[in-house]
C-alpha cells in the first residue's frame, strides 16, 4: 500500500491551517508586538515534534542513527529556509496582511518556486510540455485573482 498520499494530505491540512492559527496566536498575546513571541512557540513546537520523532526512531530502531555531514548540512539549511519562511508569514501578518491574503499568496507562490528549484536541482530527463508551463501561469494567475478578489 502506498502511504505517501496520506502524508501529503496531512501536510495540506496542517499547512493550510498554519497561517490563520499563527495569526490568532499572535493576537492571543494581546499586543501588536507579539510576532516574535508567537514565532518562539512555533520553534518550540518544531523542537518537540523533532525530539518525539527521534525518540520514536530510537525506540523502534526503524532507521540507523547516522549523521553524514552532507545530510546534516542540507537538512539544516532546509530548516533555516523553513524557519525564515515561517518568520516571513509572521511578519506579513504583523504588518497588516490578513490570513485571507497572506496564505493564498504563500501557498500559490511556494509551489512555483519549489517547481523551479526542483527542476534546476534534479534536471528533468525530457522537456516539460507546454501544458506544464500553462499550469504555472494558471497558478500565478490564480494567486493574483485570490489577492485581487479576497473577501473583506
Amino acid at each position: 500500500m502506498k502511504y505517501w498520499p496520506y502524508f501529503v494530505l496531512c501536510t495540506i491540512v496542517c499547512w493550510g491551517a498554519y497561517v490563520p492559527m499563527i495569526h490568532h496566536g499572535q493576537m492571543g498575546f494581546g499586543s501588536k508586538n507579539s510576532a516574535l513571541r508567537a514565532f518562539l512557540f512555533v520553534g518550540v513546537a518544531y523542537c518537540a515534534v523533532a525530539c518525539l520523532s527521534l525518540g520514536y526512531v530510537l525506540l523502534s530502531k526503524s532507521e540507523p542513527l547516522e549523521f553524514p555531514r552532507h545530510g546534516v548540512a542540507l537538512s539544516t539549511l532546509a530548516g533555516v529556509l523553513g524557519a525564515a519562511g515561517a518568520l516571513g508569514v509572521v511578519f506579513a501578518l504583523k504588518t497588516g496582511g490578513s490570513p485571507l491574503s497572506v496564505a493564498p499568496l504563500v501557498f500559490a507562490g511556494a509551489p512555483l518556486v519549489n517547481t523551479l528549484v526542483a527542476m534546476a536541482w534534479d534536471k528533468p530527463t525530457k522537456s516539460p510540455s507546454l501544458l506544464f508551463y500553462a499550469g504555472i501561469l494558471l497558478a500565478a494567475g490564480g494567486a493574483a485573482m485570490v489577492l485581487r478578489f479576497r473577501p473583506t
